[in-house]
């Protein structure tokens, strides 16, 4: 159980007690939150329960913080109780107990940090999801670092979640995307063949154009042109795939599922949620196109759904990308049954969030299992520059050249220092600093710091084992302790409240309290007097080592041995 909950029922236990004892009027039990308060001075927890039972137990809420303090229960955990104006309950946590909290996180390894859900949940996270049709860009790379780090959040908290990449597929501009290709295609076979005027346009067009002619001939000239410009889209696609599911893998970013738009019209899915909305009378056919009666549903307007009735269960010309989102939650939710939806998706659709919402609610799902996160974009800068081409083509930095330039530790952890809903200055500069400047770098290096004092006591042959942790009473070393601690709470709170963000910051907090620390306490002492406190401060490198390891790993960073 994390502490904060520990102590959430020693305060319920003191409500009940002080009730018993006529200290306090009769009044249903509250749910009780405690908190880290706003300053150290006030101790480790505290609770502002009292504030809010003024009128049910008819008492000022400083009195009621005092009725609570007074009968808190002994407990190892707690080594002083307060009562605070205007009505906090403070508590300050017991020294030994800290110290006792090491082997805690000895004994639970690489797995600390684990928390137990209330409820076990089976929980989809949907994130990249780039159109296949070029490069993964660096605002792909900020969805992917967002997502893959809820992921590893949301199972550290108990749930089981499948990780999954929605391929856009379907629809006209997998049309284009097909034509440019041919028309590159020709072009290299030497045809006179005019790139259409909507394309697309960039380097790797050309590149895939010459590497399929050079692999294929003229067989897809010799096609009929429907067909040609079809089958390479469909072949490019599936090639884009390829090259952005090895660009994903050098950041740590693996997925379960690549789920296909397509099979949602194939399949006949779409069709069937369609009438579904039908018989909610949710449908209106209107200006030759099917209309979505969002207004019915509190939105301001009705949104198209089909822009023909004819090309309803048309893949290549699918309906809008609402009616694919309808089929999708549907799809999610009820066919594969998990019981929560996470989308990440770039702020430009802040627009399709509520309509998907209201077509959830439409088919009688319960909106609250969805969740869409939407994150602003990235600027890089270089030199105090916005940059905005790639140096080696002219065109747009792809996610490829941010990892080459930066690797992808730096890339992985500077995208979620910021909340999601703000936008990011990526500064190549100090991406690639060898410097408390940099962050990433700031936080491995404590990582490897400790495997190097680890390795020197090895050398010693000094070891932890039997080290007393009761030694363990120097400010500096509760401090770490107390920090070491957090990193359940901050799983919890990245999970819960879908901000990912919280992590680097913490690694940051974490790693500076480790090397002051590490200033202040002398781990490995050649003193025969000190073998005993050596021992103890080995525990201690090992648990911190422990910890900052599942941080980074939870953020898809390495923890490396040595920098």
């Amino acid at each position: 159980m994390l502490i904060k909950n520990h102590l959430a029922e020693l305060v319920k236990q003191a409500l009940a007690a002080a009730q018993n004892a006529n200290a306090l009027a009769a009044f249903p039990l509250p749910e009780v939150f405690v908190e880290r308060p706003q300053k150290k001075e006030w101790g480790d927890w505290a609770t502002a329960a009292p504030l809010k039972l003024a009128r049910a137990a008819k008492r000022a809420p400083l009195q009621i913080a005092q009725a609570i303090a007074a009968h808190i229960p002994p407990d190892e955990a707690v080594a002083q109780v307060t009562a605070s104006a205007p009505g906090f309950v403070n508590f300050v946590l017991s020294d030994a107990w800290l110290a006792r909290q090491v082997e805690t996180i000895l004994a639970a390894g690489a797995r600390f940090g684990d928390v137990t859900p209330a409820r076990h949940l089976k929980i989809q996270v949907e994130y990249v999801s780039a159109n296949p049709t070029g490069p993964l860009t660096v605002g792909s790379g900020r969805n992917a670092a967002i997502g893959d780090t809820l992921a590893n959040a949301l199972e550290a908290l108990g749930h089981t979640v499948q990780r999954e990449y929605y391929v856009n597929d379907a629809g006209s501009q997998v049309r284009h995307f097909g034509e440019s290709l041919f028309a590159r295609y020709a072009q290299a076979l030497g045809k006179d063949e005019p790139f259409p005027a909507d394309g697309y346009q960039g380097a790797y067009i050309v590149a895939m154009g010459q590497e399929f002619a050079r692999q294929y001939g003229d067989q897809y000239w010799r096609m009929p042109r429907a067909q040609a410009i079809r089958e390479l889209g469909r072949q490019g696609i599936a090639q884009v795939l390829r090259a952005n599911a090895a660009t994903l893998a050098r950041l740590n970013v693996r997925f379960d599922e690549w789920f296909s738009e397509r099979s949602l019209y194939e399949s006949g899915l779409f069709a069937q949620v369609l009438q579904k909305l039908r018989d909610q009378r949710l449908v209106i056919e209107k200006e030759d196109a099917v209309w979505f009666a969002a207004t019915e549903l509190g939105l301001a307007q009705d949104a198209v759904l089909v822009r023909s009735p004819q090309v309803i269960a048309e893949a290549d010309e699918r309906p809008t990308y609402l009616a694919s989102d309808v089929a999708y939650v549907w799809n999610k939710l009820v066919v594969r049954g998990f019981d929560r939806a996470i989308y990440v998706w770039g702020a430009d659709h802040h627009g399709d969030v509520p309509r998907v919402l209201a077509a959830a609610r439409a088919l009688g799902l319960d909106p609250a299992r969805v969740s869409i996160l939407l994150y602003q974009f990235v600027t890089l800068r270089r030199g105090g520059q916005v940059v905005r081409m790639s140096k080696r083509t002219g065109e747009f930095v792809t996610l490829d050249e941010l990892i080459e330039e930066v690797g992808p530790d730096a890339v992985r952890f500077m995208l979620i220092t910021q909340s999601a809903n703000a936008t990011i200055d990526f500064d190549l500069d100090v991406a690639v600093e060898h410097s408390d400047e940099n962050p990433v770098y700031y936080v491995q290096y404590a990582h490897a710091r400790i495997a190097s004092i680890l390795k020197h006591a090895a050398e010693l042959g000094a070891t932890s084992a039997g080290g007393d942790v009761s030694l363990l009473t120097h400010p500096a070393e509760l401090e770490l302790i107390r920090a070491m601690l957090r990193l359940p709470e901050i799983v919890e709170l990245v999970a819960t409240k879908l901000e990912p963000h919280h992590l680097p910051h913490y690694a940051i907090e974490l790693a500076g309290i480790f090397h002051s620390f590490y200033k202040q306490c002398r781990v490995v002492s050649s003193d025969p007097a000190d073998a005993a406190l050596t021992r103890a401060r080995l525990k201690l490198v090992q648990a911190a080592k422990i910890v900052l390891a599942r941080t980074l790993n939870l953020m898809g960073v390495r923890a490396p041995e040595a920098m």
